[in-house]
């Protein structure tokens, strides 16, 4: 049995949490999400706690004990406090520029890119000069925030030898050393 879904989860003021036929929905100041749930676990609201069980009778209530559990703490603090990632341009030439829903990026290529965002999700470019730009996202739902971001990402990652490309705050990238000079 999972440990993580052993715990139970605190429901804060303000967030309203209701199950029925096989979907629990989560209400917030944020937003509301909801999420599909299979016989697999039993999904219980007692008191200010919401209790995951596994269903013994499912072959694998085990593997989906700690998923659900997971997946429902995530969409409590979404809608209490929201998710933010924060997204850093680095190389000569590279912009982000927010403007409304739309990002407009400059990453070398011979044209701009333009990105529409979903309406879920709040964009905030910060362009310093001499600093490299920053993109910060702001959402109550933890998986369309990560789907965005990753996508945001996939247009240009960072390469080994400079480090150039867009990368998430704190994030360690592994160098190479490049090319040894001539013998």
């Amino acid at each position: 049995m999972s440990r993580i879904g052993k715990l139970p989860i605190a429901i804060p003021a303000g967030v309203t949490v209701d199950i029925k036929d096989g979907v629990i929905t989560v209400k917030g100041k944020l937003g509301e999400l909801s999420q599909k749930f299979y016989d697999h676990v039993i999904i219980e609201v007692e008191g200010d706690q919401v209790h995951v069980k596994p269903n013994e009778a499912a072959v694998e209530a085990g593997s989906k004990h700690g998923l659900y559990r997971a997946l429902v703490a995530n969409m409590i603090k979404g809608v209490s406090e929201g998710f933010e990632t924060v997204q850093e341009f680095v190389g000569v030439g590279y912009k982000a520029e927010a403007k409304g829903q739309i990002l407009e990026m400059a990453l070398g290529f011979s044209h701009n890119i333009f990105m529409e965002m979903p309406p879920e999700i709040k964009i905030e470019t910060i362009n310093e000069r001499g600093k490299n730009p920053i993109l910060k996202m702001r959402s109550y739902d933890k998986q369309l925030l990560g789907q965005v971001a990753a996508k945001i990402r996939s247009m240009r990652k960072p390469e080994p030898y400079k480090g150039k490309g867009i990368k998430f705050e704190g994030e360690v990238l592994r160098r190479k050393a490049g090319k040894a000079a001539g013998k």
